[in-house]
């Protein structure tokens, strides 16, 4: 993890690295849950570019992508704070109570008494209305806006018995968490994050949000600089780790099968890194001598950045028309992904 830290901090495709991390490490949440989601789905989703209607999985691993872009966008320490756990559990977004309407012309008379009462009683309900209606609105505005907004977690008195367990406290379930971390402040940063990873599975802290526990693990280890330049794929790491394993009855072999995965996800990022190093060579190679004005480099960034590209995506980042965008794409020489007449993807090798 280190040896992987160290070569990003110097590295000329760190950032498309961190990007297609992000986007591996949503599908590998979803794939622990049992869900199967496309990675060219993921990203034609989250440029807003759908082939089809979202489906269920896709929209929580979309979550789950913007839940790490957000914890990497802010500073280290950020996610396992005070205000960062409380936003990113979704118990930071809470609506302050709406205040009561001054009632004027009191003491109009004795019969106006009741109707003062009722018309409070009104006045609150229309007031939380439109209190819950301006909550919609500002978010509605900062997702239209780009900016990265946890998702909204129901209070627990509004949770529908049908989809949740009204006996499972989370409240309950993240201090017992939260105290793990805090007795483990002294040990090393690998064992310590294992220990964690172990007790969130352990725990079922949160019932609906299992990925975000392997999120705060990965910024516990960028908090501690071990992950300074990049956010650890945990979830893509325990991928590889058998499920007999990561659930055996033994609380230390549960323990070596997440620092497996923590050594695993760092394996694959060392091998991610030199082939994305690998292929910008490469496209540099096709680049020389071509005219200042071509869209060739703005190509080879967007591919090295993503980890497909379709002709929409083309057309819309780089202002160029389908057939031109097939030509850049036949120029470069990228590599068709999808296998598909239609609605095709391109990549590096």
């Amino acid at each position: 993890m280190a040896r992987l830290d160290e070569r990003l901090a110097r590295s000329p495709v760190r950032d498309g690295f961190v990007e297609r991390q992000h986007f591996a490490d949503a599908a590998a949440a979803l794939w622990l849950e049992g869900e199967l989601v496309h990675l060219e789905d993921l990203v034609l989703h989250d440029a807003h570019m759908d082939v089809r209607t979202p489906t269920h999985e896709l929209t929580r691993a979309h979550a789950v992508l913007r839940a790490r872009r957000q914890i990497f966008s802010r500073a280290p320490d950020w996610a396992l704070g005070r205000e960062g756990f409380l936003a990113l559990t979704g118990r930071g977004g809470a609506m302050p109570a709406a205040g009561q309407k001054s009632r004027e012309g009191e003491g109009a008379g004795a019969s106006s008494v009741e109707a003062d009462v009722r018309d409070d009683v009104e006045d609150d309900l229309l007031a939380e209305e439109f209190a819950e209606i301006d909550a919609v609105l500002a978010r509605s505005s900062k997702i239209l806006g780009g900016a990265d907004v946890p998702a909204r977690t129901p209070r627990s008195d509004e949770r529908p018995d049908l989809i949740y367990d009204l006996d499972w406290n989370e409240e309950e379930r993240l201090t017992e968490w939260q105290a793990v971390l805090t007795e483990t402040r002294e040990l090393p940063a690998v064992l310590r994050a294992a220990i964690l990873l172990e007790a969130w599975s352990d725990i079922e802290v949160l019932q609906h949000a299992a990925w975000l526990g392997p999120l705060l693990v990965a910024a516990l280890l960028r908090q501690e600089g071990l992950a300074g330049n990049h956010l650890a794929s945990l979830h893509f790491g325990t991928k590889n780790i058998p499920r007999e394993r990561r659930r055996a009855r033994n609380r230390s072999d549960r323990l070596l099968a997440f620092v497996d995965a923590i050594h695993d996800a760092a394996l694959a990022g060392l091998k991610e890194h030199d082939r994305l190093t690998m292929a910008r060579n490469q496209m540099e190679r096709r680049l020389r001598e071509r005219r200042t004005s071509s869209k060739l480099p703005d190509l080879a960034e967007l591919v090295l950045s993503s980890p497909l590209v379709s002709n929409a995506m083309i057309q819309d980042r780089l202002k160029v028309s389908k057939q031109g965008a097939l030509n850049l794409v036949g120029e470069l020489g990228l590599r068709e992904m999808t296998g598909r007449g239609r609605f095709r993807a391109w990549g590096v090798l």
